[in-house]
């Protein structure tokens, strides 16, 4: 399984794009993601998050939940990638990005057309749509 987690609510302003942090709700919904995780039951064996600092901080934070190491990987700071290439023989992964780059790689794999909100995770098995969760099916599934 695949879980694609779009980073969370971040500043915005004159500044670098990969510098914007994440604003209090960015953090709140990482942290949601990654206890609604949990909650659900998901073993994530992985982490692999852009080196922009909204996501690797939404994966760290989500992460806590998870007890898993964050592993950041440029493949996903921004444009095309293969999540498949990316996660192989890692089992569980979760990935933590930007779109339109996840949206257009779940319609890669699967054909679905979506678009995943900030802090919202899609959940791809091989060439299927799972889940699409939004940040607030996030929030009460984490209680």
């Amino acid at each position: 399984m695949i879980y694609l987690l779009r980073h969370g609510d971040a500043e915005h302003g004159d500044m670098d794009d990969a510098a914007r942090r994440l604003t209090a709700k960015g953090e709140r919904q990482a942290r949601d993601a990654g206890l609604a995780l949990r909650e659900l039951g998901v073993g994530i064996d992985a982490c692999l998050a852009s080196p922009k600092v909204r996501a690797l901080d939404t994966a760290r934070i989500a992460c806590e939940a998870l007890g898993v190491e964050v592993e950041m990987t440029e493949a996903l700071r921004g444009g095309p990638f293969d999540a498949l290439d990316l996660t192989a023989g890692r089992g569980d992964v979760l990935m933590v990005g930007h779109e339109p780059d996840f949206s257009n790689e779940v319609a890669r794999l699967t054909g679905a057309k979506v678009a995943i909100k900030k802090g919202g995770i899609a959940v791809v098995d091989g060439s299927t749509l799972v889940a699409l969760l939004r940040p607030k099916e996030l929030r009460r599934i984490a209680g």
